[in-house]
């Protein structure tokens, strides 16, 4: 697929420094730019490079003025970054513009499927599925009866959308993951086994939702587990039963929080992450990776460690236990003195 710098320069409603009609057809790093190839700049310490680039064409901000001579053509945007984003974010739109149906795959006969869509190789949709305009569901998907899918979702190859769970609109579900599997609910009995308790209720993902790969989200023993709009889960995170997550928070890769937790809006989760169950954590909440939450957290808390305490106490401790071993060296030298005074 081949665009040319002035089709990119309308998309980006940039302006073209050199030849508008130059093509390119792949992307590269600017320090790795070849012919054919698209890149950008707009971290300064990587400007040296626009002058060896061999990359066809650069998005540039567009207060950048080349200092010697360049071969690359210039697109000047006023964010390069996002301007770049936003290419990759149409480049993506039409690498993966599918549509049909594709056999062999199994559609319940109660569903009834809309026009714009597309149903890969060995997908199942199961009885009374609603599902809305555009959606993408890749080959090998599973998608359980009564579940509803809202417009503009992609559920990628091999993931697992439990019966009665409810997507909202623009979700995305990537491979290996599993919406609505039982939550982790066991009673102990007198004979020192345990007895199942029925998971009766659902997941419900509200809109702009993304799950990352082999990620797990439990369904409610009653009620919903909920993920609330632009909340972004990163690859292989495990989201107990009934635990609601807030808008727009983000969780890195291999986190997990307990069954009945509560979490914010616009809270940043690092990775590997642990979070009881049965907890309040506030808004705009910050932790570090690693940590173990244990206790409640208020609003605006920055958290480090496990357990947990606050990030700047955290980096002030962290000075002493890298300086234990040198600490007690010194205890043991001042002990040998005064035993050796008496």
């Amino acid at each position: 697929m081949k665009f040319t710098a002035e089709q990119i320069a309308d998309i980006l409603e940039g302006i073209v420094v050199g030849d508008p009609n130059i093509e390119v057809f792949k992307l590269s790093k600017i320090e790795e730019g070849t012919q054919g190839s698209l890149t950008f700049l707009s971290n300064l310490k990587y400007t040296p490079y626009i002058y060896t680039t061999e990359a066809s064409i650069t998005i540039v901000n567009t207060d950048f003025k080349p200092e010697k001579p360049i071969s690359t053509t210039l697109i000047k945007v006023e964010d390069a970054y996002e301007g770049f984003s936003k290419l990759l974010e149409y480049y993506d739109r039409i690498k993966s513009n599918k549509s049909g149906i594709e056999q062999p795959c199994f559609i319940s006969e109660t569903v009834k499927v809309p026009d714009d869509i597309y149903i890969g190789a060995f997908a199942y949709i199961g009885n009374n599925v609603e599902i809305g305009d555009n959606v993408k569901i890749y080959p090998n998907s599973y998608v359980g009866d009564n579940v509803k899918i809202g417009g503009n979702s992609i559920i990628y190859p091999g993931a697992k959308i439990y019966s009665d769970c409810i997507l909202g609109n623009s979700c995305v579900i990537n491979s290996g993951a599993i919406i609505g599997a039982d939550g982790f609910g066991f009673a102990p009995t007198k004979d020192g086994g345990y007895t199942k308790i029925p998971q009766t209720g659902n997941v419900v993902l509200e809109d702009y939702v993304d799950v990352g790969a082999g990620t797990t989200i439990d369904r409610a023993t009653i009620g919903s587990t909920i993920i609330r709009a632009g909340v972004k889960l990163d690859n292989q995170i495990q989201i107990a039963h009934n635990v609601e997550i807030g808008k727009n928070t983000v969780i890195a890769a291999q986190s997990g929080v307990a069954g009945s937790t509560k979490i914010g809006e616009h809270c940043q989760i690092g990775g590997q992450v642990g979070i009881a169950g049965h907890l309040i954590i506030g808004n705009n909440v910050k932790v570090q990776a690693q940590s173990g939450i244990g206790r409640n957290v208020k609003d605006n808390e920055v958290l480090q460690g496990s357990p947990s305490f606050g990030y700047k106490d955290w980096n002030k401790s962290y000075v002493y236990f890298k300086n234990l071993p040198k600490l007690v060296k010194t205890i043991n030298e001042l002990e040998k003195k005064v035993d050796g005074h008496n």
